[in-house]
């Protein structure tokens, strides 16, 4: 709507707040000396002629103390002379009514809430808002790789990230299962091998019903789903755009942002071109072969895991430390029990060209990289480049700047309140993309889902940030809640914390007589505080099992005592935390000699 007060100017009218739902209202411009007033409805009630006739020499007086221009809404006046013509020259009214609490709804918006990005936060999010009978919209577009795969509705987690990489993974352990069976008395004669196409085909099928699944989920709440890229446009409105370039505008009440992130490259001669990364790995049509895996990041560990246990000839090159982030004496066993199981290591060196000797699926690559420490030139040649060295997020192409959102320019990430709220509080943001936040799938459901509890629900509960459990998927798997050792020196300093350990042995793998004292157990406690376990950190067979159920304990401020005093299940791996009695700062040897 344009309300024209004079031949060279005009307000832009798109988007009031959800107050002016309750009745229609009057933008009262003055210019000149002359009143001219338009009557906005925006919604199905009407005011009486005689209730609108007073209205308007109400604000009519108002408007007549000043020769200057002001604007008129929700039956008050919002801006005086100066700030009206501010946000004119601007062609930006709204702004001036959000600064006075209109923060919302127009005359009709397509959508209560409309979700960028189809995710496990955003349909999350997506599910919980249509409970609440509200109209929400999911735009979902997956941008190919360089190599041009995509995948559908779910987000990472599902297509390309912890999904797949736990079915691989349970491939790999399988491969050590059949090893160790023989000890127990299974008795096979034919050689065992494993084949690529038949595991992708099976990982790729059940992905693939999840993705229906999601589709089939959305429609029967109701919730309609674009497969476009959305894109801000301007306050409250999205332009979408599918694959075939049709393009369609879409306004709401609210977004909520939640496009995730995507493998980063390395930047030099022949990365994208001849590289993969975990976007493509997991429905790769071939066998990697002898693979280099860059970083050393849990994603490249895990990858680099798992493709060794499947039969395949892996290095891993690392730039500095493994598990950046993580606690660093978790993340060197870790390394040390990887190398022992095949798996080889290039430290302190980059990639800087790859290029390719001979086509093929796979084909042959030259991997030239230099040392971080000096000159040093290496190379190396292998069937596949798997780069693994981080994420960035998915938010420098989608329109934020048009909207207002404030972004980290560095990292692209997004700041946010306590309640997931950027900068523009109708746009909401959650998942990998918020600036200091965890880079988990469990946090972005749960961050999505409480966000739209408050939003519809009236509920108050906000999301926990604070020691949220994790597991790596390594070969010997890692889980963690809390502190890492590190942090908590920092934190509390190293007088104030006790750190118990111990190594342990899984039964299961004593018959076949392996890896002896490689699962190890910690935990740190506050001094200060009654000893209070604020650090979790385990090495072993299903970790993420074990920490799942500690991490509750840990939620419920669980001290050591209280640990001591708890009966261990016997024999299991998790009752060593029941006993453990060895502090670091003793010295004492952890070793174990039994079960």
């Amino acid at each position: 709507m344009t309300i024209h007060y004079s031949s060279c100017c005009s307000f832009k009218i798109s988007h009031l707040s959800p107050e002016f739902h309750e009745s229609a209202q009057i933008l009262c411009i003055q210019k000149e000396g002359k009143n001219v007033q338009e009557q906005v409805k925006l919604n199905k009630k009407k005011l009486t002629t005689e209730g609108a006739q007073k209205l308007q020499e109400g604000q009519s007086e108002v408007a007549a103390e000043t020769p200057q221009p002001a604007l008129f809404g929700q039956e008050k006046q919002i801006g005086d002379h100066e700030k009206t013509l501010k946000e004119h020259k601007e062609d930006k009214p709204q702004k001036l009514l959000e600064m006075n609490g209109n923060t919302a709804v127009p005359h009709s918006y397509d959508y209560d809430l409309i979700v960028i990005g189809g995710g496990s936060g955003g349909l999350a999010a997506a599910k919980e808002a249509a409970k609440y009978e509200k109209k929400v919209m999911v735009l979902d577009f997956v941008t190919p790789t360089p190599l041009g795969n995509s995948w559908g509705l779910g987000g990472t987690c599902v297509n390309v990230g912890c999904i797949p990489k736990k079915l691989m993974h349970q491939a790999a352990l399988l491969g050590q299962a059949l090893q160790d069976s023989r000890k127990f008395g299974w008795q096979f004669t034919e050689e065992v091998k494993h084949n690529w196409m038949t595991m992708t085909e099976s990982v790729q099928n059940y992905i693939g019903s999840l993705n229906w699944g999601y589709r089939v989920a959305l429609r029967e709440k109701k919730v309609t789903y674009e497969n476009a890229y959305g894109e801000f446009v301007g306050p409250h409105t999205v332009k979408a755009t599918n694959k075939r370039g049709v393009e369609k505008l879409y306004t709401a009440e609210r977004f909520l942002i939640a496009t995730g992130e995507r493998p980063r490259y390395l930047g030099i001669p022949g990365d994208k071109e001849y590289c993969i990364s975990s976007d493509d790995l997991f429905s790769l049509p071939y066998c990697p072969g002898k693979t280099l895996v860059v970083g050393a990041s849990y994603v490249a560990l895990e990858c680099a895991g798992f493709l060794v246990g499947l039969g395949l000839d892996v290095t891993v090159m690392v730039r500095s430390i493994l598990l950046r982030g993580f606690d660093q004496d978790m993340a060197n066993k870790i390394g040390e029990y990887m190398e022992e199981h095949g798996i080889k290591f290039i430290r302190e060196f980059v990639p800087i060209k790859v290029e390719q000797i001979e086509e093929g699926t796979p084909g042959r690559l030259k991997v030239i990289a230099k040392s971080t420490n000096g000159n040093e030139i290496i190379e190396g040649e292998y069937n596949t480049v798997l780069i693994a060295i981080g994420r960035d997020s998915c938010t420098r192409n989608i329109g934020l700047d048009k909207a207002g959102v404030q972004i980290n320019e560095k990292t692209g990430k997004i700041p946010v309140n306590d309640e997931e709220q950027t900068n523009v509080p109708y746009i909401y943001a959650v998942g990998d993309i918020l600036q200091d936040k965890l880079e988990l799938t469990p946090v972005a459901i749960q961050a999505g889902r409480l966000l739209v509890q408050r939003l519809y629900g009236g509920a108050t509960t906000k999301c926990d940030y604070v020691n949220v459990p994790t597991t790596v998927f390594t070969p010997l798997e890692y889980g963690a809640c809390g502190y890492s050792e590190e942090a908590a020196v920092e934190k509390f300093g190293e007088e104030n914390i006790e750190v118990y350990h111990s190594h342990f042995w899984p039964l299961e793998w004593t018959v076949p007589s392996r890896d002896n004292n490689k699962c190890y157990a910690k935990i740190i406690c506050n001094i200060q505080d009654n000893e209070r376990v604020i650090g979790f950190h385990v090495l072993g067979p299903n970790a993420g099992e074990v920490t799942q159920g500690f991490a509750a304990a840990i939620k419920c401020g669980m001290t050591k005592e209280q640990l001591d005093s708890t009966i261990g299940i016997h024999p299991v791996c998790a009752e060593i935390f029941t006993t453990l009695s060895v502090t670091k700062r003793s010295g004492e040897n952890t070793l174990q000699a039994g079960c």
